[in-house]
């Protein structure tokens, strides 16, 4: 046998089975770990065959080069890194319900034209020095290796101009999944990918450079073009709880692709996404994209403010009365038409409706028509609506603003409590080490493995009940049940004190309507002509 102290110093990888370093050589110059007696496939490299009797040295090269190889994995791109995050997430929201066409068709085709007109694949001379594959998958009847055209079923022209080319390489697996290119020698040494380098410095003009983020307004673009039943803020949502891959999203990374040096400055995200940025960027992209008109979004889809309006009603554990009010709102002030809902991006003003946002809006501007909301007409009808339940309790009861301001405190103040101690809690670091060069490999991953021990035990010193499990996810994050009594529903209860009667129809018994940076509005028809016109209702 070799030396042991020898061996270590020619060979520092930790052992597969028990994570040790320390390596014996076997009598065919095979490394063995002293700790376990695991063989691994890696030989020593000698020049005197004599050191090691009974082995063709040929044998000892050539599988010390085929050990070379599978440790410097493939050779991938950096949109190819970003293709399997989308696959990722397009499989995490089929899961959550979502159509599997947003997956095969739609974001697929989306993709596509992103790597067409960012230079990138379908086009003469790539950036990449050769194609993307984008491969297909078996269980689909989707056409891959087709032109790639947006979604033939709305009539939408072809992503691809002419005398560009369409057809993808290779082999035929599932969608979004990366190539296994072949294993040349040119390995990059500042990142694990060929182009990491390179895509970190290119500053391209009107190129608009994929990121992480991005992925997720690419995932947005594609719920809208479905009119699927998820808002921007659900989708955040969603992201947050784990639902969908976004932090450390390389770590679901196949083992062949190595992510190292600039890769880590690409791929490696250490902050949540916001609403404001995702929705800036979703713009972005659509416009990039020359994306056409999307598909209408009218009264009986999700996205349509009358039906938001009835989700976030129930939500928040208002009256049911309340729908009425909101569809009449809705309808003055004509943000339920079609063409302010749908989203044009080749139009000269491209913006989308903030959908979930317009919804809360329209809900926020009835409780002001009933409430006023000046802290003090609140309170009085309150104290009306109290006086009369207490006298009243076989009827139904009235509405009690101050009653449901206080569950409603109390229930977000707990949910509060709860998202503040995840956010403490999240482990930022990925269960894939990250390392700046594939030298610093072994030293990563100890530290790793350094770092999770002590959490165990923390863990186990700290609080040694289980980690409750992530939950289950919903379109609602409250849920109100009739006779609950430390959680009242109000779902049912009656607006009757807060509305009069003035001919044949009811009327608000509040008159005026406040905004806290202008005076006060006589009529509410009055102060819509006058934001319409572009005046304060103060002028």
């Amino acid at each position: 046998m070799v030396n042991v102290c020898k061996c270590q110093k020619e060979f520092k990888e930790r052992c597969t089975q028990c994570a040790a370093v320390s390596w014996g050589l076997t009598d065919e110059g095979k490394y063995y770990c002293t700790s376990c007696h695991n063989v691994t496939e890696r030989s020593k490299e000698v020049i005197n065959t004599g050191a090691i009797p009974n082995t063709k040295i040929q044998a000892i090269n050539r599988g010390l080069k085929r050990k070379r190889k599978l440790e410097r994995g493939w050779d991938w791109y950096v949109c190819e890194g970003f293709q399997h995050i989308l696959y990722q997430q397009a499989e995490a929201l089929k899961t959550l319900g979502v159509g599997p066409e947003l997956k095969n068709e739609v974001l697929h085709n989306f993709w596509k034209r992103y790597l067409q007109k960012s230079k990138q694949a379908y086009c003469k001379n790539p950036v990449c020095r050769r194609k993307v594959t984008v491969l297909e998958d078996n269980q689909s009847h989707s056409d891959w290796e087709s032109e790639p055209e947006l979604l033939s079923d709305f009539s939408c022209p072809s992503f691809v101009e002419s005398g560009t080319e369409s057809q993808p390489d290779g082999l035929a697996q599932k969608p979004f999944p990366i190539s296994k290119a072949s294993q040349s020698e040119t390995a990059s040494i500042c990142s694990g990918s060929l182009d990491g380098v390179e895509y970190s410095l290119r500053k391209e003009k009107g190129i608009v450079k994929m990121t992480v983020p991005r992925t997720l307004a690419f995932c947005y673009l594609s719920l809208l073009w479905q009119r699927e039943t998820v808002t921007l803020s659900d989708l955040l949502r969603f992201v947050e709880e784990g639902h969908i891959p976004y932090i450390n999203a390389f770590q679901h990374f196949p083992e062949e692709m190595k992510l190292y040096g600039r890769d880590k400055g690409i791929f490696a995200i250490e902050s949540w996404p916001t609403y404001e940025d995702i929705y800036k960027k979703m713009i972005e992209m659509a416009k990039f994209l020359d994306l056409p008109r999307f598909p209408e979004i009218t009264e009986d889809c999700y996205l349509h403010p009358n039906i938001l309006c009835m989700k976030y009603l129930m939500e928040v554990n208002l009256p049911d009365e309340m729908n009425d009010l909101t569809c009449q709102v809705v309808k003055m002030t004509g943000v339920g038409e079609v063409d302010f809902l749908t989203f044009d991006p080749i139009a000269k003003m491209a913006k989308t409706v903030k959908y979930d946002v317009q919804a809360v809006a329209v809900i926020v501007v009835v409780l002001k028509l009933l409430f006023l909301l000046d802290d003090n007409l609140e309170w009085s009808l309150s104290n009306t609506a109290e006086k009369y339940n207490e006298n009243n309790k076989e009827d139904k009861p009235w509405f009690d603003f101050r009653k449901w301001y206080q569950v409603m405190k109390k229930s977000i103040d707990e949910k509060k409590q709860e998202w503040e101690e995840a956010r403490a809690k999240y482990l930022w670091k990925s269960e894939k080490p990250l390392y700046h060069s594939s030298i610093d490999r072994a030293v990563a991953f100890k530290r790793r493995e350094m770092v999770v021990d002590l959490q165990k035990q923390f863990s186990t010193l700290v609080d040694s009940t289980p980690t409750v499990g992530r939950k289950k996810p919903s379109s609602f994050q409250f849920n109100w049940a009739e006779g609950d009594v430390a959680r009242t529903c109000f779902h049912g209860h009656s607006l009757q004190g807060i509305l009069k009667n003035k001919g044949q129809s009811l009327t608000t018994k509040n008159s005026l309507y406040w905004l806290s940076t202008q005076k006060f509005c006589r009529r509410f028809s009055d102060f819509i002509k006058r934001k319409r016109k572009g005046r304060s209702p103060g002028q």
